[in-house]
């Protein structure tokens, strides 16, 4: 049931799930109707200060709300605005990196009413062609597709508001390249164990430890020493790190490092440990707060460094270029060569569904092709003449 509000407080409510859920006026269109902007939260307390901010953010903005946008750099601005206490800081911060660097130069000065269908079409096709900053080709196919996740996301805005628009983009999409992810022979792996086994540092730990595990470079750049609970041979996964795009103007840095929850809910999870992980780790244990991969509560090390300091242990092991993330790839590849239970695998990598597991990140490796394909010689018996 949901408790009765103060003046202007929003309506708060205990969810089914546990979690405390407010609700409160984003803003009245030009109809009249109001459109509401939800928050949550794990206690009451907390819920009703997340409504009182949204409120500070929302109210001056809807006073200004009186004369409508007239240009589609406007719109940015209004929808970007809304979007700030609904959305992660990272989401919100590639958002405005997006509107701010892409979009508004190029589509920013138009009316709303010369916003059409086949100009954004047009728009994204020169992004994938010649859309980097810096001249050399075309940008990734992520980086359209989050583009064109803005532009639709602002066009639903203008629509629910009333504003005259003229644009349908549903059916737009981006193809995405059909890109093999890296994954480490049995020989490659090997190779970078005998090097990381070598003098091992916390660096070095750090690589095996994911190799391991399959958890994310941002995962393992959080990673304090209480997460890990030696006695039990449990990793818990609650944090990231990552680098995004400073939103502040006054800002002396263009980026800045933050450290939040994971990427979604099933991202938060426990994961067993190898026994041999759990004691090279007791070599390396220090103070709970202090991160794993410095041992230091003050000091970390960002996805960024660590990505570098893996290449280098890949050059130092002779063995093929390759990225901190096919790490992942390839620890979920040993696991079904081993065979592995596809649910536990899912739930060990932090996925929503086993169809993410098997459509993205299970590899069938060359020599366990060789393997499956000798097994057929089992049932082959050679006629005697």
């Amino acid at each position: 049931m949901a408790k009765k509000r103060a003046n202007g407080e929003g309506s708060i409510r205990k969810r089914s799930d546990g979690r405390w859920e407010g609700r409160y006026i984003r803003f009245r269109n030009v109809g009249g109707k109001t459109k509401y902007g939800y928050i949550y939260g794990k206690s009451y307390a907390e819920v009703k200060q997340k409504l009182m901010t949204a409120k500070a953010m929302v109210q001056p903005h809807n006073e200004a709300r009186g004369k409508l946008p007239g240009t589609y750099s406007q719109l940015l601005d209004d929808w970007l605005h809304s979007s700030k206490i609904t959305v992660k800081d990272s989401t919100y911060a590639r958002y405005a990196h997006l509107i701010h660097k892409h979009i508004k130069p190029h589509l920013g000065d138009l009316q709303l009413s010369q916003l059409t269908s086949q100009i954004i079409e047009e728009f994204i096709a020169v992004k994938l062609k010649t859309g980097r900053v810096d001249g050399r080709g075309g940008l990734a196919p992520k980086t359209v597709t989050d583009m064109l996740t803005v532009l639709k996301s602002t066009i639903e805005y203008a629509k629910c508001n009333n504003y005259d628009i003229c644009c349908n983009l549903k059916k737009l999409s981006i193809k995405k390249d059909d890109v093999e992810m890296r994954v480490l022979t049995q020989a490659e792996q090997t190779a970078l164990v005998g090097t990381i086994l070598n003098d091992m540092d916390l660096y070095k730990f750090g690589v095996l430890l994911s190799l391991y595990t399959g958890i994310r470079i941002g995962e393992l750049c959080a990673l304090k020493w209480e997460d890990m609970c030696l006695s039990d041979s449990v990793l818990k996964i609650r944090k990231t790190m990552q680098r995004i795009q400073e939103t502040d103007g006054s800002a002396i840095h263009k980026t800045k490092v933050i450290i939040t929850a994971p990427k979604s809910k099933c991202s938060v999870r426990s994961i067993p440990l190898p026994s041999f992980i759990s004691d090279i780790a007791r070599q390396f244990a220090a103070s709970p707060q202090a991160f794993i991969l410095t041992g230091n509560s003050k000091q970390f090390v960002e996805p960024r460094t660590m990505q570098n300091h893996f290449k280098s242990l890949v050059a130092e092991s002779g063995i093929e270029k390759a990225n901190f993330h096919a790490l992942r790839h390839t620890f979920a590849t040993r696991c079904v060569e081993v065979g592995f239970e596809i649910k536990s695998l899912s739930e060990i990598l932090g996925h929503a569904n086993v169809n993410i597991t098997l459509n993205r990140y299970v590899h069938s490796s060359f020599e366990l092709k060789s393997t499956n394909m000798n097994k057929l010689m089992l049932s082959y018996e050679p006629s005697k003449s």
